[in-house]
């Protein structure tokens, strides 16, 4: 008979109250097929009685590295505790590499947030749907951001699957990502993966694992581009395999426990915005987008393929900030098969969006003599690449939303990247003298 096939588990904790409801329903809802290694790095305030309190076996008090760990046992499966105050957390990659330190050669690695409920059989599941991807992929990977749930509500759960693209790029360059649902009789593939929930053989762990360094924005897509440079796959499933609690109003966060105040009372060593801020840094250096000489170690790049053709296969330039028309239009395309196309890069656009707000003194004229408001943004070269134009309508609803003294006119319109926004030009045309003086400001 074969032996039961081991799944190591990998879940990040932050003082969140799901995660002895998501541990009870991982176990419930498994098949009883697998072995479960569940790990959680538990970032809280160190009561480990609860886990005993909620029917957990404690076998083993031990040390992984500095840190307390915790081995209990449940229904045939292992529960690894790894206990860290709170105020030492460094953020959520942090977390996810430290339960990286406790794999014990399972075959399949997953990694979820601890905040989770699941289908009948989730385990099984899974490894067949990996399964059935390796007679496409050598090296697939499952992900997707999962329908959603509410605690207390679980009968009301959602019902879609969803994959993931392109939603934009921050004002530091971070690519960012949303999803849209789908409907399919089969796995996907895609570009882009969830840090809440990638499923994979276990050599993963050994191949892109998690960088410590990575605060939070930018996890997911330097895992994306590692994981593709290493050979890896991504499919977004046609099927749900587990919910996620979004949202978590009013729940604690590291970002609101790890301020000023924190740091003057000597409780942490660093508050969270300068650890976020070197994070984007890593991330910019990794994709490309800045340059500095560094050695990244075991969070580089893979040599099995580039960044250019993840660019390419995504439809994107990171340094650029800019997409291919169909990756945010309608189809919203995130995978493109095949090697690059000859002239590809000459079809990426650029998205800007932008408020201007336009003040009374600054037209020197009075609102009411407009009959109508041109705006206008133009290249360096002057080509106009954009243009709006207000009559009286819309004017006197601009003016209502900001008190009579101003209004705000927003702007966003794609073009090609050779032609990026300088200026922006504010026209007046009056009832009474026809155009006003013009207004220039700098994109």
């Amino acid at each position: 008979m074969n032996a039961q096939p081991g799944i190591f588990v990998s879940i990040a904790s932050y003082r969140d109250a799901e995660l002895l409801p998501t541990l009870h329903n991982m176990l419930e809802k498994a098949s009883g097929l697998s072995a479960l290694n569940i790990t959680v790095c538990w970032q809280d305030d160190g009561d480990i009685s609860l886990f005993q309190q909620a029917g957990f076996t404690l076998c083993e008090k031990t040390k992984s590295g500095e840190h307390d760990l915790f081995i209990f046992a449940h229904q045939g499966n292992r529960l690894q505790i790894l206990c860290i105050d709170y105020f030492l957390s460094e953020g959520a990659c942090w977390a996810r590499s430290l339960c990286e330190k406790l794999y014990q050669q399972e075959d399949y690695c997953l990694q979820i947030d601890s905040h989770c409920r699941f289908i009948d059989g989730w385990d099984i599941e899974m490894i067949s749907l990996l399964q059935q991807m390796k007679q496409h992929s050598a090296k697939p990977i499952i992900s997707s951001y999962p329908p959603g749930y509410q605690p207390g509500k679980e009968d009301e759960k959602a019902e879609y699957v969803s994959r993931l693209v392109l939603r934009g790029f921050s004002s530091e360059k971070i690519l960012q990502l949303t999803s849209v649902d789908f409907q399919s009789n089969a796995p996907v593939r895609g570009s882009y993966l969830a840090g809440g929930f990638i499923f994979a053989e276990a050599r993963f762990l050994r191949e892109v694992p998690n960088d410590p360094l990575i605060f939070f924005e930018g996890e997911e897509i330097a895992m994306a581009v590692r994981a593709f440079t290493h050979g890896y796959d991504i499919w977004h499933p046609h099927k749900i395999l587990l919910w996620h609690f979004y949202g978590r109003e009013n729940h604690a966060r590291i970002w609101s426990d790890h301020n000023d105040e924190a740091e003057k009372a000597g409780s942490i060593s660093c508050v969270w915005w300068e650890r976020d801020r070197l994070s984007k840094k890593r991330v910019k250096v990794l994709l490309g987008i800045e340059k500095e000489a560094c050695d990244p170690g075991h969070w580089g790049l893979g040599n099995e393929r580039s960044l250019g053709e993840f660019e390419y296969a995504a439809g994107i330039s990171f340094q650029h900030c800019i997409a291919l028309p169909e990756v945010m239009g309608k189809d919203r395309i995130a995978w493109f098969p095949g090697p690059p196309k000859e002239g590809w890069q000459s079809r990426l656009t650029a998205t800007s969006n932008k408020t201007v707000t336009i003040a009374r003194q600054e037209l020197g004229c009075d609102f009411d003599e407009l009959a109508w408001l041109h705006v206008g943004i133009y290249s360096s070269n002057n080509d106009l690449l954009q243009k709006k134009t207000l009559f009286q309508a819309e004017i006197d609803r601009a003016l209502a939303l900001e008190g009579g003294e101003e209004m705000s006119v927003t702007l966003s319109f794609t073009t090609s990247f050779t032609l990026q926004p300088w200026v922006i030009r504010i026209s007046p045309y009056l009832h009474s003298a026809g155009w006003g003086n013009v207004v220039e400001r700098s994109w």
